[in-house]
């Protein structure tokens, strides 16, 4: 009997031992993450709960953001003041071609070589303006002699006036031959000097050289075709340490873009790094299909890494203002709101709307609804909205 005593008092004793002692439990649910009844857009979050130490809570800063600002998609362009499309000067063969696409050449560096007749009719107008010249100033000087020879004679009586008027008259017409001949020889000079040619050499090709310093971006001729249309470009050099960026910018916006004023560019071949521009021209007409106008803004390019036809987009700020600012992790999108999490005190966060503005940077302005000096949830937000809705 007293064997069955014993192991009743131990079995009743192991039970409970296991048993939580009714305060204990008590306050373990007092503990627990709850929403305010009386507030819902409240929440407390226990002291000691692991979830409190993953939330991190920051001030509220203030930065200066664009008041009036535009951005309108945009591309690079060549400059056009400084692209030269090189023609041939004459017609005729081109005997070689000296440069490709993609060669750098400076100014005044060959790039092909033409034979033409037209240089050789050039240069044989220059001999014969040179003969014209000699035999005008042999004219002129016989014509002085008679006039000296007829004023010696007549101061003599030797010979009536009107024939020294006669001398006269001849010398004057064969100076005036050999200022028009020396007219036609130096027109003929500047003629083989716009060709490059040397006078006197014939068979000389008539070398094509660059007018500007730049890249060759364009090529439409090759060895040994015959070319007799001097209108047409051959080759396209343009000065790259310039380019342009156009862009459409929308007509309500026009009214804050001035000739002149500074913006910057982004690039979709180099993200997250900013160009800076200014505008150099506004067109002054609307385009009447899109209802935009065009801008193009200029952009030094040293280094040459702007290319023709890249992509990006043109930002104009016309002022800036003074504004509170959040970095992007403390903005939560819920039910078609944009709302913070405010820490009130310690452990507890009201559920905030605000009104944003558009993101400038690593920040994105707020219009309304926390002022500068709110403490407010900068990272972990998303898990705060997480127990919201867990518990609402």
């Amino acid at each position: 009997m007293l064997l069955v005593f014993l192991i009743v008092f131990c079995l009743f004793s192991t039970g409970c031992s296991h048993a939580e002692p009714p305060s204990t439990a008590a306050k373990a649910s007092a503990d627990e993450t709850a929403v305010n009844p009386a507030n819902p857009d409240i929440i407390t979050i226990p002291r000691e709960s692991t979830m409190l130490q993953q939330i991190k809570v920051e001030p509220v800063q203030t930065a200066s953001v664009p008041r009036d600002e535009v951005v309108a998609p945009g591309k690079i362009e060549v400059n056009p003041n400084r692209v030269s499309h090189v023609i041939a000067p004459v017609a005729g063969q081109v005997s070689d071609v000296l440069v490709k696409i993609g060669d750098f050449v400076r100014k005044g560096e060959p790039l092909m070589a033409i034979q033409s007749p037209d240089a050789e009719a050039a240069l044989s107008a220059h001999l014969q303006a040179e003969a014209a010249v000699t035999l005008a100033k042999s004219a002129e000087l016989k014509a002085e002699m008679d006039y000296n020879r007829n004023k010696d004679l007549f101061q003599h009586e030797a010979i009536a006036q009107k024939d020294l008027l006669g001398a006269e008259a001849a010398w004057t017409q064969a100076k005036a031959t050999t200022e028009q001949a020396v007219a036609i020889r130096e027109q003929s000079k500047n003629r083989l000097t716009v060709l490059g040619l040397q006078p006197g050499y014939f068979r000389q090709p008539v070398v094509v050289r660059a007018p500007i310093s730049g890249k060759v971006l364009e090529m439409s001729v090759v060895p040994g075709e015959y070319r007799n249309d001097t209108t047409a470009p051959l080759i396209t050099v343009a000065d790259l340490s310039s380019v342009w960026v156009s862009s459409d910018v929308p007509e309500s916006y026009i009214r804050f873009i001035q000739p002149q004023e500074k913006v910057e560019i982004s690039l979709v071949a180099f993200p997250g790094k900013t160009f800076e521009g200014h505008v150099s021209r506004i067109a002054d007409t609307v385009n009447p299909q899109t209802r935009t106008v065009k801008v193009q803004a200029e952009i030094q390019n040293p280094q040459g890494q702007l290319r023709p036809e890249m992509f990006g987009s043109i930002h104009h700020v016309e002022s800036m203002k003074v504004t509170p600012v959040l970095p992007p992790t403390a903005i939560v999108q819920t039910g078609g709101k944009t709302i913070v999490f405010v820490e009130v005190e310690p452990g507890r966060f009201k559920q905030t709307e605000v009104m944003v503005g558009n993101r400038t940077g690593d920040w994105i302005p707020v219009e309304s609804g926390v002022k500068r000096g709110d403490r407010i949830v900068v990272d972990g937000a998303m898990l705060v909205k997480g127990l919201f809705r867990s518990l609402t």
